[in-house]
């Protein structure tokens, strides 16, 4: 198993406003081979900003970069930048592999 996570720096008071961003996408994840599931997750709260997660899991780091060199994402990032003001700098990627 492959688990995603997409970390996110939220500037204080724009939080409802990132989570309703996420709650109205279309992420286009359905019927995606290796797709298992997705989840965004809030963490710590800090003096500028607060901390969120997009949480996928996938059945292989394969099916993932697969997924990410697809129409599919394609589709699901094709707006990212139009909520820019929300984020205190870029997202950061980490990718972890099921050991155990």
């Amino acid at each position: 198993m492959h688990i995603v996570m997409n970390n996110f720096k939220i500037k204080i008071g724009r939080e409802e406003e990132f989570e309703e961003v996420w709650r109205n996408r279309d992420s286009h994840l359905e019927g995606v081979p290796g797709f298992l599931d997705f989840h965004l997750i809030k963490g710590h709260t800090h003096s500028d900003h607060t901390m969120y997660a997009s949480h996928s899991t996938w059945d292989s780091q394969e099916s993932f970069y697969n997924w990410v060199h697809s129409e599919s994402f394609r589709l699901a990032h094709k707006d990212a930048g139009k909520h820019s003001d929300l984020y205190l700098g870029p997202p950061h990627l980490v990718e972890y592999s099921v050991v155990i």
